[in-house]
């Protein structure tokens, strides 16, 4: 609102809460779903006003976002007031599982749907696909290397990285790496595209190289697309929930590009296994389409408002 710029960061943050609450009142929501961690926190501190149940979603690794001991005061105190919650990934639940009173469940990102029903892919082509912002995290700068072990072998595949610079630097590392390999012209910067379902499907493979993540969307497009696809298995969970290692995709640790270059190489010298690993990964649009997903949230929140009713009898 005007003039809350001009306060200082504290008094900001308590006119938020206060703007949540009169919202609220006003509104009478049957049910408040909290996003993000500040946003959760706010719509927990309102609850306490309201008496409107609040369901919280965590969206990212727990482990990096709620660090320090002001997120862990908020968490010891304000978690435990949740009507429900909802995660990603199993880790994320299981970091918070001790804090809640609350039933939670797992609820995965839907699936755009135009990723969904391509037309089968014929033959691949020798282009090794990435798709996810360009910042640290993600660390394009190992799947660079990785690709380096992966071209003496097979010098006629090429790496395409699609997606923005995010502006932290990671940009220019990934270029100072390529250059460092020698792989000018080989390994491509792509940039942002919003026609992933038209570029990526002939590839040969996806291969998404995150030290931690939440639910990746562009590792559960690829595989909806029918993409072979190799991941790390990072924290929290995310690539695991989605990749049965071995049957729909290969998982493999965090950090080593010796490892990522190998599950590379495993799908590159064994088309048969990487098709068979492409159709059982498109299997993830079962459970993932935007109608389930949609079901299970309507589900979920129906049966935390039913509670809350059988509560106030």
């Amino acid at each position: 609102r005007e003039g809350d710029e001009k306060r200082n960061r504290p008094s900001r943050y308590l006119r938020r809460i206060r703007y949540l609450e009169e919202f609220m009142e006003e509104y009478r929501p049957d049910v408040v779903v909290a996003f993000a961690r500040l946003a959760l926190f706010r719509a927990l501190m309102a609850k306490k006003k309201t008496g409107i149940p609040v369901v919280v979603c965590v969206r990212i690794d727990p482990r990096s976002e709620y660090r320090g001991a002001r997120n862990f005061f908020q968490i010891k105190k304000y978690m435990k007031t949740a009507d429900g919650a909802v995660f990603q990934t199993k880790d994320a639940e299981d970091y918070f599982r001790k804090d809640l009173t609350c039933s939670s469940t797992i609820i995965l990102n839907p699936i755009t749907p135009k990723y969904l029903g391509l037309p089968p892919v014929k033959e691949r082509n020798k282009t090794i696909v990435n798709a996810a912002r360009l910042v640290a995290f993600k660390n394009q700068v190992l799947l660079v290397r990785a690709f380096s072990i992966v071209h003496e072998k097979h010098p006629d595949y090429d790496l395409k990285i699609y997606g923005p610079d995010s502006g932290d630097g990671t940009r220019e590392k990934i270029l100072q790496t390529i250059a460092e390999c020698h792989l000018e012209g080989v390994v491509h910067l792509m940039g942002n595209s919003d026609a992933l379902e038209k570029e990526l499907p002939q590839a040969a493979l996806f291969a998404y190289s995150s030290d931690y993540e939440g639910l990746p969307n562009s590792l559960l497009e690829a595989m909806a697309m029918g993409l072979p696809c190799v991941s790390t298995d990072c924290p929290c969970g995310g690539p695991r929930t989605l990749i049965q290692n071995g049957e729909n995709g290969i998982l493999v640790p965090v950090g080593d590009a010796d490892a990522l270059a190998g599950g590379m190489l495993a799908l590159i010298e064994n088309p048969e296994r990487a098709a068979e690993l492409g159709r059982m990964a498109a299997k993830i649009a079962e459970i993932a389409s935007t109608d389930r997903v949609f079901e299970a949230w309507q589900d979920y929140l129906l049966r935390v408002m039913a509670g809350q009713r059988n509560e106030r009898r």
